[in-house]
């Protein structure tokens, strides 16, 4: 049926017959035929949407990772099988049409695949959502290596066209920039008017967010900007061609690129635009979807809730305050009290430095009227902590909205925090860090405001798409249920004993790292060993997320292999991730590991032993390759620093074991999986701080170990860069007079010794592989069915009415 189907679309779509078709042409036809499907089950949703009374989500994020979504939809919609088979019968690979897709350029890791695996869930648990970002032309960038040096290149997905979204030419909102404020209200209650702004239009592209096998289809919602007059005629006439379209191409650069560089002033403000411009068009969508429902403003939280993912969408708050004041006319109190109970925040980094603050000026020159309210909140807010602490200066600068010390600016996590009803961390730990160091004023004040909710990822794309031959392995044993009950992996773990198990467990990853060799092979022109020990480093390049451990860690292996070939195991070290353009370290750190490789790939004293590669242009296609065939997980961040990972709970899903610190998630998947089948080392949260407490000195490691100063004097010599010696310097400078800020060489030991643990094991085998099946079964709890939940349950008020009194110190909130 499904087959007859694809035929009549190959013809209708394409104009051609089955026969004649291309890969392009099938693709046509299968985006057709699922399209055909979705469509049916969106309007069914957006119907039942119309008569529920229940809340509707908002999830506002800069990223989003929601990868190819083909294959994704074929399975949710159990039509896989049948379009393989009819593609077969016609001399077709359905994977080789699956590879022309283009896959979404929309984030840049964890935060935005964690916000599509939220989307996937709400789906899935028929919880009626909204996702809101940008329609990235170009989404982050494209990585080249070129001499081992990254070089950032466009990557236009949007080249062809994308065969999912739906332009909205009927969703356009305007968003200004600029301009005035003219006050038109009376002393006792003042009305501004925010005139002569510089507006531009905010248009709407929808994409689906299928459910697994469910009649719930959501909606992710894309803003692009437009020009309201595209093409300035006089100038066009007068022969200034290219600026007559000036000023287009000014308002549609806002959309080129996700993070433009903040290496200059033009760089940051065309940041804070992009963050104004989506919330704005997003608030202004979510008030107008609220108001078709003909309820009155006061039950705005009852049927909404509006989650920030991360800092970057805080300035919805006010402009959410702007929209209920100007344009509804409401009083100071009424908005507030709406506000602050319709928005969410989920806080993903302590890091001062990530920590998004705007100047002061900014808000000047672009949006003066959110200035002006940002003021009134945090005025009011801080009014309200001095009559609960009166004469607590400190406190109230701590607190303050505002950075007075240098060049003023606004903190926008402190925005986010004072106009919530909640703040989630994303680990357990997390949660606990937040609460007791850096927005431990904020926990003191307003006592269960912050609460945790551990990221979760989606099973259905990184196991039943990642991973289908492991998928029917376990469907073998324990059914198909914890696709959409994730809990019931669980009951894979009896399977654990089961000697028959555990080879085709072995046999299942074998062939994924067949694959992956394969990868290797086409991308990097490096033949690898499917047998070796396949070691997994795959993150944004930071220096807290420490490649360079992992990297001295290959040294040290390259150098004990030149002088004693007998070690037991052959390992294969697998690295992949972007640098930001602007991030010198993290880009000097990805040359040194191409120049690393160069040489110990080419050393006959260590072949057959020790393989370093790095996969250019990470993303999630070449994460569904990578994650499958991984046999160690490297999560090495140094503890305090990771607030979460998703990458952690990908690989261990998929049968790998963890090396890693006690740091984000990596204590609840410890705790989950049994510590014996993971492999911890390291400095804890609170050696860390006594560590610097005490004035760390990365000296006394470097001196007190020889190896390790076998290793940082082998980088120093040139002996990895014969022909530019000095170039690694400042890489062991930072290691070493540098203050080591992240104490590589503090956790050095602790790391090798842990690795010879590594090695000693994977020489079980089938032991290794018991301990594998034990991981995939321990991370039932990891799904993001679970994490929704528990957002719906304690965060959300999904389903339930939101109380309408007024609590204590509203003033103040």
């Amino acid at each position: 049926m499904q087959g007859d189907l694809l035929l009549k679309y190959v013809r209708s779509s394409t104009g051609r017959p089955p026969k004649a078709a291309g890969p392009r042409q099938w693709l046509a036809a299968l985006v057709a035929l699922v399209r055909e499907r979705i469509g049916e089950q969106w309007s069914r949703s957006i119907g039942a949407e119309a008569e529920r009374r229940g809340k509707c989500v908002y999830y506002l994020s800069m990223e989003f990772l929601p990868g190819r979504l083909l294959i994704h939809a074929l399975r949710n919609l159990d039509l896989y099988e049948s379009c393989r088979e009819t593609l077969a019968e016609h001399g077709v690979d359905l994977s080789v049409v699956a590879e022309l897709e283009p896959d979404p350029a929309l984030g840049n890791g964890g935060l935005g695949r964690l916000a599509a695996c939220l989307l996937d869930s709400m789906a899935n648990l028929g919880l009626p959502a909204y996702g809101y970002g940008i329609r990235y032309d170009c989404g982050l960038f494209a990585q080249e290596m070129v001499d081992g040096w990254q070089v950032e290149r466009p990557d236009p997905w949007l080249r062809y066209g994308n065969p999912w979204e739906i332009p909205r030419g009927d969703l356009v909102y305007p968003v200004g920039f600029g301009g005035r404020l003219v006050d038109h209200g009376a002393a006792e209650r003042p009305r501004y008017d925010w005139t002569g702004s510089d507006e531009i239009l905010a248009v709407a592209y929808d994409l689906p967010v299928p459910g697994f096998q469910s009649q719930r289809l959501n909606t992710l919602r894309l803003w692009s900007p437009g020009a309201a007059h595209e093409l300035d005629l006089r100038s066009f006439n007068e022969g200034n061609h290219a600026g007559a379209f000036s000023r287009k191409n000014a308002i549609e650069s806002l959309s080129q690129v996700l993070y433009p560089g903040d290496a200059s002033p033009a760089g940051r403000e065309l940041r804070f635009k992009q963050e104004y411009f989506f919330v704005s068009a997003s608030v202004q969508d979510i008030l107008r979807r609220f108001r078709r429902s003909g309820r009155p403003l006061e039950c705005l939280p009852d049927d909404i809730v509006i989650q920030i993912n991360d800092t970057h969408p805080s300035l919805a708050i006010a402009e959410l305050m702007r929209l209920l004041l100007d344009r509804h006319h409401l009083d100071w109190e009424q908005a507030w009290h709406l506000t602050r109970r319709s928005f969410a925040y989920t806080n993903h980094t302590l890091m001062p430095e990530a920590l998004e603050t705007w100047p002061l000026q900014y808000f000047e020159k672009l949006l003066p009227r959110h200035l002006q309210l940002i003021y009134e909140i945090n005025d009011r807010f801080l009014r309200g902590v001095a009559r609960r602490c009166p004469n607590d200066g400190a406190l109230v600068r701590r607190l303050s909205l505002i950075d007075e010390e240098g060049e003023r600016r606004v903190r926008m996590a402190h925005l986010a925090i004072a106009g919530s009803r909640r703040v989630n961390g994303v680990s357990k730990i997390h949660t606990s860090l937040m609460q007791r160091t850096t927005f431990a004023d904020f926990a003191a004040l307003f006592p269960g405001k912050i609460v945790n909710v551990t990221n979760g990822i989606s099973f259905r794309r990184w196991l039943h798409e990642a991973n289908p031959e492991l998928v029917a392995l376990i469907r073998s044993r324990i059914g198909d249920r914890w696709l959409s009950q994730p809990d019931e992996l669980a009951a894979l773990a009896p399977h654990a004993d089961d000697p028959a198990f555990r080879t085709a467990f072995r046999a299942v990853k074998q062939r994924n790292k067949l694959r992956l060799a394969e990868l290797v092979a086409s991308d990097c022109g490096i033949s690898i060993d499917p047998n070796s020990l396949f070691d997994v480093h795959i993150k944004r390049i930071h220096e807290y997320k420490r490649q360079l451990l992992k990297l001295l860690h290959v040294v040290a292996l390259y150098d004990r292999l030149r002088r004693d070939a007998s070690l037991p195991i052959s390992r294969t070290v697998v690295f992949s991730g972007k640098a930001a353009p602007g991030y010198a370290m993290a880009k000097l750190t990805l040359k040194l590991i191409h120049d690393v490789a160069l040489r110990v790939n080419a050393d006959p004293a260590v072949a057959g032993r020790l393989k370093l590669v790095f996969i250019p242009d990470y993303g999630v296609r070449k994460a569904q390759v990578i994650v499958p065939a991984a046999d160690l997980s490297e999560q090495i961040s140094t503890a305090g620093h990771e607030a979460s990972g998703t990458g952690n709970m990908k690989l261990a899903l998929n049968g790998a074991l963890t090396v890693g610190t006690l740091d984000g998630a990596n204590i609840e998947i410890r705790e989950a999986v049994g510590e014996e089948n993971f492999f911890c080392f390291g400095a804890t949260i609170e050696e860390v701080a006594k560590l610097r407490a005490e004035g760390y000195d990365p000296w006394r490691h470097y001196h007190g170990n020889a190896e390790l100063r076998a290793v940082l004097d082998l980088i120093a010599s040139g002996h990895f860069s014969p022909s530019a010696p000095d170039l690694f310097k400042p890489v062991v400078e930072r290691l070493t007079s540098g203050g080591d800020p992240y104490l590589v060489l503090a956790d050095f030991a602790s790391y090798v010794s842990c690795q010879e643990h590594v090695e000693a094991n994977y020489l079980d085998a089938d032991d290794w592989t018991r301990r594998a099946v034990l991981n995939t079964a321990g991370l039932a709890k990891f799904s993001s069915d679970h994490a929704v939940r528990r957002y719906a349950e304690l965060i959300w008020n999904a389903g339930a009415r939101e109380e309408r009194a007024v609590p204590a110190f509203t003033a103040a909130e």
